[in-house]
């Protein structure tokens, strides 16, 4: 009974009051943005909410699940190509892989080394921001890596809430992140290695070789369904979509990455034929607006209120500065796509300065180890909220303007979450 009371409040707190401040606010901000502020001010507030059994056991629980389903169905999406039919004003020129990964490395490696630059020449010699287990070299680097980071979780919920119009380019950045953000969990360890020697790094057993194994024979299933099986019994399909993403996100966690990854993975390799029979949009609006604020919220309040100061505020704005300029500026002059307009460039660059929820597992772990100072952590929590709450704005002002004859053909509010 008390886990049912707790799971109550927590649905008041992190899922009720979010979804009525975005429809008060007219979805001004993300709705994946709204509980994450909620949860770090009762963090920097320490309002009690412990007493009441938040976070609640159960609202853990469904909170993770509805994240993976929310990387899940984006990796679907991939075959659904929503926007097309509203012209080809929203249709982007094709992305090819080495292009694509070029793009996503030089995305990511540019604010790396200019972050990592700036905070050793300029932040680290400040008091207080020395880490007090690394040198300075490894703390600058930790810095630089948070702050070249894209948020997959979070940017997954904000390109849930995109028009169909939009949603091809959303698609296109969170490819981007995907790459990101692997190439984050094998920074993180190369950093801890660095930091710690082999200690910090376990070596391979049986259960990585099934991992690989299991992610290849999953691609390797899916294409021969999408030539041999393309219309299968509708019970044959809801049967695989378990089983596709229960094993792509044990894989990935197997393999020292996240689970999200391993997700959106299994969600990509899924027969197309197979895809366009789910109820995709359906279920991935359900789960960023009536259970994944529940995983957001938490993740705010886990965060520690005492380390949130004016000054690390300030700090956070100079990062804040530097991390959009550079992420943006590279997506710009290295685009993913070679035909993709200024605006377009610009969109995406937009949607990957999002930093949310992987800067600050991220910024975490780094801290925990420590490589990060208490100042420095502080700081980069709080760059993550304003880059995170950013995102929406800077997307609406650098994303493509439909033209005024789409706009009066489709009623309001189709196929969007506001329905």
């Amino acid at each position: 009974m008390h886990n049912m009371t707790a799971l109550t409040g927590d649905a008041a707190l992190f899922v009720l009051l979010p979804w009525l401040l975005w429809r008060l606010t007219r979805r001004a901000l993300p709705i994946a943005v709204l509980p994450i502020l909620i949860g770090i001010l009762l963090a920097v507030w320490h309002v009690p909410v412990g007493r009441l059994g938040l976070p609640s056991l159960y609202g853990d629980t469904i909170g993770w699940v509805a994240v993976l389903i929310l990387a899940f169905t984006a990796g679907l999406e991939m075959w659904q190509h929503p926007g097309e039919e509203e012209g080809a004003a929203h249709r982007l020129p094709p992305q090819p892989l080495g292009r694509l990964l070029t793009s996503a490395l030089i995305a990511l490696g540019g604010p790396f080394l200019i972050g990592s630059f700036l905070a050793y020449e300029f932040f680290l010699p400040m008091p207080g921001w020395r880490a007090p287990n690394a040198a300075p070299w490894i703390a600058a680097a930790s810095i630089g890596l948070c702050m070249a980071v894209s948020a997959l979780p979070v940017l997954i919920g904000v390109v849930r809430e995109l028009e169909p119009a939009q949603r091809p380019l959303g698609q296109l950045a969170l490819k981007l992140a995907v790459v990101d953000d692997a190439t984050l969990w094998i920074g993180l360890a190369a950093l801890q290695f660095a930091a710690r020697g082999s200690a910090a790094l376990h070596g391979w057993t049986i259960l990585e070789f099934v991992a690989v194994a299991l992610l290849v024979g999953l691609a390797a299933a899916g294409n021969w369904a999408s030539r041999h099986f393309t219309n299968p019994p509708a019970w044959v399909i809801w049967t695989a979509v378990p089983i596709y993403l229960a094993a792509g996100s044990w894989a990935s966690r197997q393999l020292g990455l996240h689970e999200l990854i391993g997700a959106y993975f299994a969600g990509a390799i899924m027969p197309p034929s197979w895809v366009r029979r789910l109820p995709v949009e359906w279920a991935g609006t359900f789960a960023l607006i009536w259970l994944a604020p529940m995983f957001f919220g938490h993740s705010g309040l886990h965060i520690d209120g005492d380390a949130l100061t004016w000054p690390s505020i300030l700090a956070s704005l100079a990062l804040v500065a530097i991390s959009i300029v550079t992420k943006i500026a590279a997506i710009y002059l290295c685009p993913p796509a070679a035909g993709l307009t200024r605006r377009q460039a610009l969109s995406v660059g937009a949607l990957l300065q999002c930093k949310g929820l992987m800067e600050i597992v991220a910024a975490t772990i780094l801290h925990q180890q420590g490589m990060l100072s208490e100042f420095a952590f502080a700081s980069l929590v709080v760059l993550a909220v304003i880059s995170t709450t950013l995102t929406g704005p800077m997307f609406r002002a650098f994303a493509p303007k439909p033209r005024a004859k789409t706009s009066t053909q489709l009623p309001t509010g189709a196929l969007t979450v506001n329905s």
